[in-house]
């Protein structure tokens, strides 16, 4: 699982650079860049529920392996009209929403499969190295795809895109499930996603962070997928610089991996909501805007900061969720977390003309803070603690602040490009 997510990484890392270069190479701005964004983000938002509830019923990694062949064949016409033909909008936004379908099927099946693939005390550990490799790799594709892209143009990093999901579907094809246990057939389809509503609003940690990064996920998207390509096509020298920045990210959240590997905080979502406020950083950056190497180290900043949180978030879910409602809460929790980011995403062309660029930024950057301050004053994000033994049973949890805490301890996104979600 770990191989594939490491190939998949590697390619889309650069993918959703080359899509944004591939809009402008065509004669589009910042607001025909938003609506290809939010073309892809449209079908995840409409198919994310299905998903959950579907991989929740067929073995989830079946599931997978369907939506990376869908993604495989998505993103290889994309490259295949960007590099023979002249691209019109309408087109890019088709591909876009078909990458977008394969992605709402793909992500609840695949966080499912990996909570469900660790237990015991070592799952935080286990998180984080998985994260790790993961956005070890999305740091060498974001810096390749800004060469290649510099180089050879995005159809050819769009290219790579495709052959890469092609090479993770084979993988995921043979993955060993035999450790997972057998769930037994639902009520039906709605049945089992008012089953997984239930756990999901039961628990006000869950729903309340959710609800946070329903609008953080959405500002800081926004502004890393629309304004950023702008800033660095601009101000900063083109695709290859705006790669490199986005390498620093992912070589913060090795960095934070690699933190979290050892430190296991007791107060897991108290620790991880603290590192959210660094995610106001990058948007203030690219308002000022700072040259090449500060807006590396401030993404190196964030990247490592929204590790402790990513690990954290995954621990957190894997230790109150139990295994047969692991892809239900999880398309719930993508659902509320990237619910806005369309509607943000269309609205960063309208928004930079009424207001300024630089005004939006620093918009998004004050939006990051006064929402991560607000889920703070929740009991529950500030006392929850870190057990030793996993919740078996649902549907409606003790409040965490009731459960008494172990004995003191010895942490994503994701998306996954960016934040991508909660976790």
């Amino acid at each position: 699982m770990t191989a594939a997510a490491i190939v998949t990484n590697l390619g889309s890392q650069g993918a959703l650079i080359a899509a944004a270069f591939a809009v402008l190479q065509a004669g589009g701005d910042g607001g025909d860049v938003g609506l290809v964004a939010a073309a892809r983000t449209v079908p995840l938002v409409l198919f994310l529920l299905v998903g959950g509830a579907l991989a929740d019923r067929l073995p989830r990694h079946r599931v997978m392996v369907a939506a990376n062949a869908l993604n495989c064949v998505s993103q290889g016409a994309f490259a295949l009209l960007v590099l023979v033909g002249e691209p019109r909008l309408w087109q890019m936004m088709v591909l876009a929403a078909l990458g977008g379908t394969g992605h709402a099927f793909f992500s609840p099946a695949s966080e499912g499969m990996l909570l469900s693939s660790v237990s015991g005390e070592q799952a935080g550990r286990a998180f984080a190295l998985y994260r790790m490799a993961m956005h070890g790799a999305g740091m060498g594709g974001a810096a390749l795809g800004g060469a290649l892209i510099a180089v050879f143009g995005p159809g050819w990093v769009l290219a790579v895109d495709s052959v890469a999901f092609l090479v993770a579907a084979s993988f995921r094809a043979f993955l060993d499930v035999s450790h997972i246990p057998a769930r037994e057939p639902g009520g039906g389809m709605i049945s089992d996603l008012r089953e997984g509503w239930r756990e999901f609003v039961g628990r006000s940690w869950l729903w309340s962070i959710v609800v946070q990064f329903a609008v953080v996920n959405a500002v800081v998207i926004a502004a890393e997928s629309v304004y950023g390509p702008l800033v660095a096509e601009e101000e900063l020298g083109g695709a290859g610089p705006w790669g490199l920045a986005l390498a620093a990210f992912g070589a913060g959240t090795v960095v934070g991996a690699l933190v979290m590997m050892r430190w296991r905080p007791r107060r897991l979502l108290l620790a991880g909501t603290l590192c959210v406020f660094p995610l106001a950083l990058p948007s203030a950056a690219l308002a000022v805007p700072l040259p090449v190497l500060p807006l590396a180290a401030v993404l190196f900043l964030t990247g490592a900061s929204v590790e402790v949180f990513g690990v954290s978030w995954m621990t957190a879910l894997h230790q109150e969720i139990p295994e047969d409602m692991l892809s239900r809460v999880s398309a719930y929790d993508w659902l509320g977390s990237i619910g806005m980011v369309p509607v943000a995403a269309a609205l960063t062309g309208p928004a930079e003309q009424a207001f300024g660029r630089d005004a939006a930024l620093w918009g998004c950057s004050a939006l990051v803070v006064v929402l991560t301050a607000a889920v703070l004053t929740v009991p529950d994000v500030r006392h929850l603690s870190r057990r030793t033994t996993k919740v078996a049973t649902s549907p409606t949890p003790p409040t965490p602040s009731a459960t008494p805490s172990p004995s003191p301890p010895s942490p994503s996104t994701d998306a996954e490009g960016t934040v991508g979600r909660a976790g």
